[in-house]
């Protein structure tokens, strides 16, 4: 008898709890109802907190240490008085009414940064620190093909609090002899000023509050432009206008590299019903994100075709080229 080739399916573009699914929907429906909305952003922030701190991360030690550090008096300095924020911006996310303008969401971002890299490794030993290094050397490795050859000025868009800012800084430096210029970029004023309280070396040469969609700086002025963990929060309208003007502001030959959660991912798909829930109650563009053609878009801004791969279990980085003159 001749054996037959079990029919493997094609792996599915997308979760079943993201989208127009019938189970999305019956999601979308929960999170709509406030009562059960509220008992949801609660429980994901728990679940957050109780990650990290399980791991040694002193979550609200942190967050007190940083309210009493100063930050709160140098707020106005950092902020752009001529910026106007865009309705997207200003829903509830990340189980803040206010989403990233106000203090608990920056004086908690570093130590929820720490809590989700603990999250994509099934290793229990790891240590907060180790499980970030890792995170942030699996997106660096996945760019590195596609880096010129010499890196002069790099751009961290939606930067938060500036830990991605600060390992690519120094990744960029070491690679190389000569000297970096990195730049980090937020909308969030908040966010900035954390930043720049936790750039105690002062590697970045500039902390901006800004859009990403109209930064305001000059054409071909970066090497390479980075979106770490950014479009899932963002609508795709918003996240194809910063495409445009990441190509604007790289240089030919210049390099995006984005990484962020991969709809692909076994991991993502299968994630248990509490936590896809607990998630999409606090990402309001989940829908819109794993839905969005990442690549064809950046195609259609100019971009050379994009090169794909699964950085880590959770995520994928994605890079593209702008081309040369």
């Amino acid at each position: 008898m001749v054996k037959s080739t079990p029919v493997v399916p094609p792996p599915k573009q997308k979760p079943d709890w993201a989208g127009e699914d019938w189970l999305s929907r019956g999601v979308n429906l929960l999170i709509q109802t406030k009562p059960l909305y509220n008992l949801m952003k609660h429980q994901a922030r728990q679940v957050l907190i109780k990650t990290a701190e399980k791991k040694g991360v002193p979550w609200r030690e942190k967050a007190q240490t940083l309210a009493k550090s100063g930050v709160l008096d140098r707020l106005e300095a950092m902020t752009n008085p001529a910026i106007v924020y865009p309705d997207y911006y200003k829903v509830p996310f990340h189980a803040y009414d206010e989403g990233n303008l106000c203090w608990p969401a920056a004086f908690e971002a570093e130590s929820a940064t720490y809590a989700m890299g603990l999250r994509v490794w099934t290793q229990t030993d790891l240590s907060a620190a180790e499980a970030q290094h890792r995170l942030r050397h699996s997106f660096h490795q996945a760019l590195e093909p596609h880096l010129p050859e010499v890196v002069r000025d790099v751009l961290d868009v939606g930067c938060s609090v500036g830990l991605s800012t600060r390992t690519l800084h120094q990744y960029c430096q070491e690679r190389q002899s000569q000297t970096v210029r990195t730049v980090g970029l937020d909308l969030s004023p908040y966010m900035l000023t954390v930043a720049q309280e936790l750039d105690t070396e002062n590697s970045i040469d500039q902390w901006i509050h800004g859009l990403a969609e109209q930064t305001g700086l000059p054409d071909q002025s970066f090497d390479v432009v980075t979106l770490q963990f950014v479009i899932h929060e963002l609508p795709r309208e918003a996240s194809t206008a910063i495409f445009q003007e990441c190509w604007r502001l790289l240089r030919p030959g210049g390099c995006l590299a984005l990484v962020d959660n991969n709809p692909k991912s076994a991991v993502i798909q299968n994630l248990p019903p509490v936590l896809f829930t607990l998630m999409k109650s606090t990402e309001p563009w989940s829908d819109d994100y794993y839905t969005f053609d990442v690549e064809e878009a950046l195609q259609t801004v100019g971009f050379t075709e994009p090169v794909t791969v699964p950085s880590d279990p959770r995520h994928r980085t994605i890079t593209a080229l702008k081309p040369q003159a």
